[in-house]
């Protein structure tokens, strides 16, 4: 990238700053935003308190929970105060998004794999039980599964052997990027698996494998997985889909559900066994460095919990392995910047 716009942007963004104050709003912010996923919240918030006891100089990072596309949209909206440093997401960034934020002007980005986790499925303790796969779970959330009308009101419809029980999940809406990984590790690959209809379009078939039913047995817990966790402990039938992380949160009350015989485990996870396994990713906004205090040392204070003995572990972010961990260990310092071909 030419290095003249970059310092036009970082002059820009820094005077705005400059002349607008000390507040915790848009104008005059001189604290870290991070907006994005639900699923790395956790992980951002422990990181975020981490840094406001290590650095009490700056001011706290406000961490916002509102699902990884909205919070790449906001993120990509620009350059200045009023717009996040950071963004966090549970699926990687888009093409599509990234032209977003060239676009926008926001030119200079790191992608930072922070970790991994699993797409779970999940009951109360005492609740349903059964063996998932991936064709199960399409066939039961599928709108239109493999292009015909959707029947089944029991898993037993789908499959004799499984309980005689009405079909009713609770999940994540469609702007959170456990329900992008939701679809492109579970809802595909089952889909994949079956009796598709000849001379599809990619847009038809991407719609039969990704659209979810909407007649009540899929429902929408908006981005607080925690009311997913009290939902179906509340209701021994029903069945949940959120990060690993809130499973390992809540094995009192839950118990995970194998997919193709393997159990959600940190383990099973961390070796890609677990079907549902998907790395984590923080978006930096280079741009944003010198301008709002505090970036590389929040940067630093990710990349000393992200081990897999550090405080990010004990609260069930499953680490990288050896490799991916020492590359991005490497980009905390260099924030090597993404371009279009790394989306090829």
């Amino acid at each position: 990238m030419n290095a003249r716009p970059a310092l036009t942007l970082l002059a820009a963004a820094s005077a705005l700053l400059s002349a607008c104050g000390d507040s915790g709003g848009g104008e005059g912010r001189t604290g870290i935003r991070a907006v994005g996923s639900s699923t790395v919240y956790p992980f951002a918030k422990v990181v975020a308190e981490t840094f406001a006891r290590s650095y009490p100089e700056f001011s706290s990072p406000v961490i916002e929970a509102i699902g990884s596309g909205a919070g790449i949209a906001l993120f990509c909206g620009g350059v200045g105060p009023d717009t996040p440093d950071f963004a966090n997401a549970s699926r990687r960034m888009k093409k599509s998004e990234f032209e977003t934020c060239t676009a926008n002007g926001v030119n200079a980005i790191t992608e930072i794999q922070v970790g991994l986790d699993g797409i779970a499925f999940a009951s109360s303790r005492d609740g349903i039980t059964m063996n998932l796969t991936p064709e199960i779970v399409y066939r039961a959330l599928a709108a239109n599964p493999y292009g015909g009308e959707q029947t089944a009101k029991t898993w037993s419809d789908i499959d004799p052997s499984l309980p005689d029980l009405p079909i009713l999940v609770y999940g994540p809406p469609s702007t959170s990027g456990t329900r992008d990984a939701l679809k492109e590790l579970v809802l595909k690959v089952g889909c994949e698996a079956g009796p598709l209809p000849e001379g599809l379009s990619d847009e038809d078939e991407d719609r039969i494998c990704t659209e979810v039913r909407a007649d009540g047995a899929f429902v929408e817990q908006g981005e607080q997985d925690n009311l997913i966790v009290q939902k179906i402990e509340s209701n021994p039938n029903t069945i949940g889909v959120f990060g690993y992380s809130y499973l390992e949160e809540n094995l009192d009350k839950l118990q995970g559900l194998t997919m193709d015989g393997v159990e959600p485990t940190y383990d099973n996870i961390a070796s890609f066994a677990y079907p549902g396994a998907r790395p984590l990713f923080i978006y930096v906004k280079d741009d944003h460095i010198g301008a709002i205090p505090g970036m590389t040392e929040y940067l630093q204070v990710w990349r000393e919990s992200w081990t897999a003995d550090g405080p990010l572990a004990k609260v069930g972010l499953v680490a990288n392995p050896p490799e991916k961990m020492a590359e991005m260990d490497e980009a905390v310092s260099a924030r090597p910047a993404l371009t279009l071909a790394d989306f090829q």
